[in-house]
């Protein structure tokens, strides 16, 4: 009899997500495909299946090599599964925020400090 373990519970184990709700959240959403078809987290994974995982703006293919029942050090997690990846699809570029926006004002913008005021103080008293 083969092994048993659920799709959120084996992408948790593998570390592709930092939780277990994660990845049925993830699988709920329909970011995990088998043969390009959504599936619910409760689906058993089976050893050579490929699947289709979309975490964030990666996207990662991979395909079982052995069933792992709970989370393991990285090392020892990707010994589970392959990645494959096509290179193309590894790469993916996003436009950077032309300014991040923390809430703060960046500095030696805005308002003058106090002696850069004092300065313009100076020069608009000046007679002419």
């Amino acid at each position: 009899m083969a092994e048993k373990v659920r799709i959120d519970k084996y992408l948790w184990s593998i570390r592709l997500f930092k939780t277990r709700s994660l990845a049925s959240t993830a699988c709920d959403a329909g970011k995990v495909k088998w043969k390009g078809e959504s599936i619910k987290p409760a689906k058993s994974v089976l050893l050579n299946e490929e699947y289709e995982v979309k975490n964030g703006d990666k996207k990662t293919l991979i395909r079982v090599t052995g069933i792992i029942h709970q989370r393991v050090s990285y090392e020892e997690s990707i010994k589970h599964y392959i990645d494959i990846t096509p290179e193309d699809d590894k790469i993916i570029e996003r436009p950077l925020p032309s300014s991040f926006y923390t809430g703060k004002r960046l500095s030696k913008v805005g308002r003058p400090t106090k002696l850069q005021r004092r300065d313009l103080d100076s020069f608009m008293d000046r007679p002419e």
